[in-house]
């Protein structure tokens, strides 16, 4: 049988979700081919970021992959990606920048970051548990496993939408930063806007499609209870 719930309610922002993911490829393709005047690379951006806010202990590595860069609190370590570290463009900056956001922002406790790190061992286990429970639940007609796996993923959806106001305030830092210390020409910092907003999406997307799954979760519910 076809399930009209997912096609309705997930389906819509599976879609959104893949539109995303190409649009910051391709920006970001875009802009990984347009040098930066001065010469800067992903690392000397996040290098600069860090130590003008006295984050001197915060190491930045080297790893492989594309995009697959991130902060890592636990080790106090930003990696940058083959496309990002060591090469010259207005896209490798920008990425480079909105990661050392991230370390600017754990080292001041910007709200948000403690709430989203509150949640995650909910999230986590929300994330492959949740429908299980909810499903049995109705199986068997059992309240409890049902709204053990609505809440379950409520804490998913919770996770994403507050991962929302943390990435944006990272891309934020980084516009702000590389404007203000004139890393950048205003042109080139127009270049890292859209590499930013571009990705800011896919996290949008991401919001979207728990949303959309708790909704289907709470339809599928109901109807067992109906």
């Amino acid at each position: 049988m076809i399930d009209m719930t997912y096609i309705i309610f997930v389906l819509p922002a599976l879609l959104l979700a893949m539109w995303a993911q190409a649009k910051v490829s391709s920006t970001f393709h875009r802009y990984s081919k347009i040098l930066c005047h001065k010469g800067l690379t992903g690392y000397d951006a996040a290098r600069k970021i860090l130590d003008d806010h006295g984050l001197h202990h915060i190491k930045i590595e080297h790893i492989a992959g594309n995009l697959t860069d991130h902060y890592d609190p636990k080790a106090n370590v930003i990696r940058l990606s083959d496309s990002v570290h060591s090469k010259n463009s207005i896209g490798a900056v920008g990425v480079a920048a909105h990661e050392a956001g991230h370390a600017v922002q754990h080292s001041e406790q910007y709200l948000p970051i403690k709430i989203r790190n509150a949640v995650i061992p909910a999230a986590n286990i929300g994330s492959y548990a949740a429908f299980p429970l909810a499903l049995i639940g109705i199986l068997f007609s059992s309240e409890w496993l049902i709204n053990a796996g609505i809440i379950l993923f409520s804490a998913v959806v919770l996770f994403q939408l507050v991962t929302l106001p943390v990435e944006f305030n990272a891309s934020r830092r980084a516009v702000k930063v590389l404007d203000d210390t004139e890393l950048l020409e205003k042109q080139e910092i127009r270049g890292v806007k859209k590499v930013l907003s571009a990705a800011a999406m896919t996290y949008v997307a991401a919001a979207a499609t728990a949303i959309m799954n708790l909704v289907r979760l709470l339809v599928l519910t109901n109807r067992s209870r109906d």
